[in-house]
């Protein structure tokens, strides 16, 4: 059975999309069985592991709103592994026409529901709002994972989207657990980074992962290649921290099971 979980934060700009990229690719390779949802209409998940979303004639939208099977979007990734249900700019309707439809916040969670025996892992990235395609993500996920920028905002910022879940959980979804909050574009040299790490980790020593993405000039250039981290340049610091995260929540569900 698949551990579903969204990748959510409503600030852009933190590295959702470059987590869920990357961890889904780190996941792949430590041989799980990953599917990446691709829920923000920029597309820059599916583009990120090499899928050109100009020459897509089925997509996630089609899932949603159009009640098409989800294995008759599914790409087939050149790695090993991991295949995507790609979006493309037509999901940008999508938020407006879920608003007048039938069950709207649970389309996605249907959709996921027969495929989950396929799956050791869903990994839904979500857009940088707080819309019905982030709350069907949520509704469709066991666990919601945050990329927190170690930024002077940051607080507040987590502090709506905890909000967010509690809302979702009261009404929709009230087994959804917070996976973990993950520290990124961490700088060692840069005193706020430091001091945002040490607030967080006060504020949620248990939620806050041991692992934290560095700022990483190849991180950065690996989308524009169409390749995660770690088939970009496997010897980098984002490639490491990135294997790191996935070897944490890979040793996470050991312990629970």
């Amino acid at each position: 059975m698949a551990k579903i979980i969204c990748i959510a934060n409503q600030k852009g700009g933190v590295g959702k999309t470059t987590t869920a990229v990357n961890l889904s690719a780190s996941l792949a390779a430590a041989e799980r069985r990953v599917l990446l949802v691709d829920m923000d209409p920029q597309g820059n998940a599916a583009s990120g592991v090499g899928i050109d979303r100009n020459i897509l004639e089925r997509c996630v939208y089609d899932v949603l709103i159009n009640d098409m099977d989800p294995e008759e979007a599914i790409v087939t990734t050149a790695f090993a592994g991991l295949q995507v249900l790609p979006s493309t700019g037509d999901l940008a309707g999508a938020e407006l026409e879920l608003v007048a439809a039938t069950g709207r916040e649970q389309r996605l969670k249907g959709a996921l529901a027969g495929l989950q025996e396929r799956y050791d892992y869903i990994l839904i990235d979500c857009p940088p709002s707080l819309g019905l395609l982030t709350v069907n993500a949520m509704t469709a996920a066991g666990s919601i994972l945050i990329p927190l920028q170690c930024e002077f905002y940051a607080m507040e910022g987590l502090s709506h989207i905890l909000t967010t879940i509690n809302l979702v959980q009261r009404g929709l979804n009230p087994s959804l657990a917070v996976e973990g909050i993950l520290l990124t574009m961490f700088d060692g040299r840069n005193n706020l980074s430091r001091q945002v790490s040490e607030e967080i980790r006060g504020h949620f020593p248990r939620e806050t992962f041991a692992t934290v993405i560095p700022r990483n000039v190849r991180l950065s250039e690996a989308p524009s290649h169409g390749r995660p981290i770690m088939f970009y340049d496997i010897a980098s610091r984002g490639a490491a921290s990135y294997l790191q995260l996935a070897k944490e929540l890979i040793a996470r569900e050991v312990l629970h099971d």
